[in-house]
């Protein structure tokens, strides 16, 4: 029978002493192999040879099914992975599989709940001892990992290689249901979703569900009415950093993204996008029930209700029904300016007639001052002839 090796700080078993003495120095603390290069120190000396590789560039073991060649061989053995679609993990409170084992750690947390690895500086905890260490770093601000493109450094040296993507645009993780390919495989994680309808992560106050946790969190807030995030040149606060960054670009007036087309500038990159399609003319918003598209999904929100929403508004002075409230108002205007015009057309005609009446009046005003003046001349004639007494008229013969 095998010699076994037990710890005497806890129940832990080895089948080698050299296993139990490095299992000891985690609870001594001891690290007695230290890099030459950076000061940094192990409890294995496995442990420094990998870390060296980071310094010396080494890579000795080669994906036999591409080019690509890594550090160490576990790393390797989880692209080799990425080819064969293995996963050999699976998740024993659910139907799903992982190829690695830190993703299956990861998702089992969501059953769990468990973090048992907490910091010593803040209350926060975490799942494996990799995340905590490199939260550490975030205490003590060390960022031994700098980028030979630019002057970033960074906390571990997996992010200094995402990082370096952005330099030399590689998006090595690429979606087998479409042609988009990403920088990280947690983007590529997300985008599936988009295809796979999946939302894992539910609100414990309501049933809305989403396809990120970084989503939740936001969706909490909303509920708590928590905003952590302030801006420091006034008093506004945001539920989420990115509405801080762009809020924060009023006060700077930074505009980063701009147009490769035309001189425009914007604070947002989705404001690029929308602007962009002024100048392709891409109307990339399909309506599901007939075959009209547009610029904006604002619109096609719009117009999509002419096939899905019911008509309720009725007018009350015809027998119309509108689905917006504001097209049946539209359409009540149309009544109020017939009536408008009914009544300006009335009052024209009206103001007419009377002006008629007048001239009527006025001409036979006009006649019978005309008839009166002809008959004080008239009159005047046959009084003179009257006033001849035919009495004193004198006889011709009598001359």
């Amino acid at each position: 029978m095998d010699h076994v090796y037990q710890c005497s700080r806890c129940d832990k078993t080895f089948s080698h002493n050299c296993k139990l003495i490095n299992h000891v120095r985690t609870h001594t603390g001891e690290k007695p192999y230290q890099c030459s290069h950076c000061g940094k120190s192990f409890i294995e000396n496995s442990q420094l040879t990998r870390h060296t590789r980071i310094h010396n560039g080494e890579k000795p073991y080669q994906c036999s099914q591409c080019d690509k060649t890594f550090s160490q061989s576990t790393h390797l053995l989880n692209h080799l992975r990425t080819h064969t679609g293995e996963k050999p993990y699976n998740c024993s409170h659910c139907d799903k599989n992982f190829s690695l084992n830190s993703s299956l750690i990861y998702h089992l947390s969501t059953h769990t709940g468990e973090k048992p690895h907490q910091c010593s500086h803040c209350e926060k905890s975490f799942i494996n001892s990799g995340d905590l260490n490199r939260h550490t770093m975030v205490h003590t601000g060390e960022k031994p990992f700098q980028c030979s493109n630019c002057d970033k450094s960074f906390i571990n040296n997996g992010d200094l290689k995402r990082h370096t993507r952005i330099h030399t645009g590689e998006k090595p993780y690429q979606c087998n249901q479409c042609e988009k390919s990403f920088r990280l495989m947690s983007n590529l994680d997300k985008h599936t979703r988009i295809h796979t309808g999946e939302k894992p992560y539910q609100c414990t106050k309501c049933d809305e569900t989403f396809s990120q946790n970084s989503h939740l969190i936001n969706h909490l807030r909303a509920h708590t009415g928590e905003k952590p995030y302030q801006c420091c040149h006034c008093d506004k606060s945001f539920i989420t950093k990115t509405s801080l960054k762009i809020h924060t670009r009023i006060h700077t007036g930074e505009k980063p993204y701009q147009c490769s087309i035309c001189d425009q500038a914007y604070t947002q990159y989705t404001q690029l996008i929308n602007h962009m399609r002024k100048h392709t003319g891409e109307k990339s918003h399909q309506c599901g029930h007939c075959d009209k598209s547009f610029t904006w999904k604002r619109n096609l929100k719009s117009y999509s209700t002419i096939h899905t929403v019911e008509k309720r508004f009725k007018c009350n002075n015809c027998d119309k029904f509108f689905k917006k409230k504001k097209s049946l108002k539209k359409h009540q205007k149309q009544h109020s300016s017939i009536v408008k015009k009914k009544q300006m057309d009335n009052n024209t005609s009206h103001t007419y007639n009377l002006c008629e009446s007048n001239v009527e009046v006025k001409e036979k005003q006009t006649d019978s001052i005309s008839i009166e003046t002809d008959n004080l001349n008239e009159p005047k004639t046959e009084i003179k002839e009257e006033q001849i007494d035919p009495m004193h008229e004198e006889d011709p013969l009598s001359l």
